[in-house]
Parts: C-alpha cells; sequence; structure tokens
C-alpha cells in the first residue's frame, strides 16, 4: 500500500463522515440544503475512492473529473435553491 492510496482512503472516509453529517442535519431541520450537500459529499468520496482504486488513472480522466464536477455542481444548485427560497 503507498502513502498515495492511503491518502485517498482517507479522503474517502472523512467525505462520507461529512456526508453523514449533513444527512443528520437535514433530518433535524427537514432543509434540502443538507440533503445536496450530504449527496455532494457522497460524491467526492466516490471520487476519491476511484482515485483510491486506480492511483494511475490520471485527474483529468472523463470518469473522475466528470463525477468531480457533478459534487460541485450538486453544492451550486444547493446554494442557488436556498437563495431563491429565501427571495420569496
Amino acid at each position: 500500500m503507498t502513502i498515495l492510496a492511503f491518502l485517498h482512503g482517507a479522503l474517502t472516509a472523512m467525505c462520507v463522515i461529512a456526508g453523514v453529517f449533513f444527512l443528520r442535519y437535514w433530518r433535524i431541520s427537514k432543509d434540502t440544503f443538507f440533503i445536496w450537500f450530504a449527496c455532494a459529499f457522497w460524491t467526492f468520496a466516490l471520487n476519491w475512492l476511484l482515485r483510491a482504486v486506480d492511483p494511475a488513472a490520471p485527474e483529468h480522466v472523463l470518469y473522475i473529473y466528470g463525477i468531480r464536477l457533478a459534487g460541485f455542481l450538486q453544492i451550486l444548485v444547493a446554494i442557488l435553491l436556498k437563495n431563491r427560497a429565501q427571495s420569496r
């Protein structure tokens, strides 16, 4: 096991944990902002998991870059929906 695979595994675990925290906040408040963030962090966890499984793949490969892009788009949607809801 290389140090890089270990770090990718640790990042995967931390993203899953962050997603669980946002899921807990969603269960308390029922605000969809938190569920969007939970899903985004789970998407990032999938990204890091794929990087750990295939460390030789460059970061600009479509399936890695696309998953990361999907995570950031989920965060953007969460922010836009939250701001739209507050402006009404």
